[in-house]
């Protein structure tokens, strides 16, 4: 990968594709797109003798994912020694935000950190560090990638009026489900587009959507929102991914561009669902959901993972979009979230708050390191094994 130019998180929701490696967990805060922006800069001095005479690194093998192989199918596994996960300390990762640094926040244990994911019958490619960008970045390797990294806030992909992402209505929330060229003008000429949509869906039952276009088209702020129908949560969800997914095959060219859609995030709010009956939502879990064989219910919306594969597989015909399924995996892990250790309304929570996770775990976001940078995994994981095959054809 030579360079590369990628839009992650064309969509709000909670945790985008990539918290964790460049992504800030749950709200990219950045209406003109441009969070970070690094190029690829000549080295101002050069390197001394000793280093001049070191014989060049060896170009590690892109391990191609075997054909027949489901990466989402297997088991979380425990690397005590941490040879595998995590990817990268949180101490070194200067694109964590405060919200996500469970360990700097207080949290004692980091076990989270240290379960890795073993699909059955392969293993997932390795992630040697010079190449995986997606998966461990930093300043210097993202220059030496040339690599530009951008964050759209499009919380529904089409338009709504919660578009601001700093001023928006968490009940009154009205959805515009044909309006998507607004947005969807920042999505084009890039390598890697990495779509997510889905928390922002389920503080109600039925969504609200817009009554015709005239009030987005005249301009009239809050007051063209004021007209809207009540639909169905899946049935509305449908149509937005329609529109998303004919803006896509029909505006992306598959020869440059590599489009991803991102499965649920799913949070963990209902102890007695994984048996922990005196629980309070996520609050001191240090373990994954393990060896269950009963159906877990925590409260994923699972029609909607039923719709976004749906579309796919109808609305698509001329670019492929590959699809991530980190639900069912990612339902397991009760264990990371920031629960406690986190920000509220940009502060830290103090003790009194910590003490009190009935009001204040956040069991929606991540901590990083953890199971975000599997998601990247899965994301590098077809990115090489689509080079790959590339390579070999």
């Amino acid at each position: 990968m030579d360079c590369c130019n990628v839009a992650f998180g064309a969509g709000g929701g909670a945790d985008v594709a990539v918290p964790g490696s460049v992504a800030v967990p749950g709200r990219a805060r950045s209406p003109d797109l441009r969070v970070l922006h690094h190029h690829h800069e000549k080295e101002e001095e050069e390197e001394d003798a000793a280093t001049q005479k070191q014989p060049p690194p060896a170009k590690h093998h892109q391990q191609q994912v075997p054909a027949g192989c489901d990466l989402y199918e297997g088991r979380w596994t425990f690397d005590a020694a941490g040879e595998q996960s995590p990817l990268y300390r949180e101490s070194e990762c200067e694109f964590l935000t405060e919200q996500v640094t469970c360990m700097r926040n207080g949290r004692r244990d980091d076990s989270y950190q240290k379960w890795r994911w073993q699909p059955n019958g392969c293993d997932m490619p390795s992630s040697q560090p010079a190449s995986m960008l997606i998966a461990k970045p930093s300043i210097k390797c993202m220059q030496e990638y040339n690599a530009t990294v951008e964050f759209y806030w499009a919380p529904f992909l089409v338009q709504s009026n919660s578009d601001d992402p700093q001023v928006h209505s968490v009940m009154d929330r009205v959805i515009a489900w044909r309006a998507i060229a607004k947005h969807a003008n920042n999505w084009k000429g890039v390598d890697y587009l990495v779509f997510n949509t889905y928390i922002w869906w389920l503080n109600t039952f039925e969504m609200k959507v817009l009554k015709g276009s005239g009030a987005l088209r005249n301009n009239k702020g809050a007051a063209g929102w004021s007209k809207y129908a009540l639909v169905d949560r899946p049935v509305a969800y449908r149509e937005v991914l329609k529109t998303w997914a004919k803006w896509v095959d029909g505006h992306i060219d598959p020869n440059r561009t590599t489009v991803f859609f991102m499965g649920m995030s799913p949070n963990h709010i209902t102890p007695w669902a994984w048996g922990n009956d005196g629980g309070i939502k996520c609050a001191m879990e240090t373990q994954p959901i393990v060896n269950r064989t009963a159906p877990l219910n925590i409260g994923t919306d699972w029609r909607l993972h039923g719709v976004a594969r749906g579309v796919l597989a109808r609305y698509l015909h001329r670019v492929p979009v590959h699809f991530v399924d980190i639900t069912g995996l990612s339902e397991l892990r009760k264990d990371a979230h920031t629960s406690v250790h986190t920000l509220r309304q940009g502060k830290l929570l103090t003790p009194e708050q910590q003490a009190d996770p009935k009001t204040y775990a956040d069991c929606i976001h991540w901590c990083l390191p953890g199971l975000p940078d599997t998601w990247n995994h899965f994301i590098y994981a077809q990115i090489v094994s689509s080079s790959s095959s590339s390579s070999d054809a």
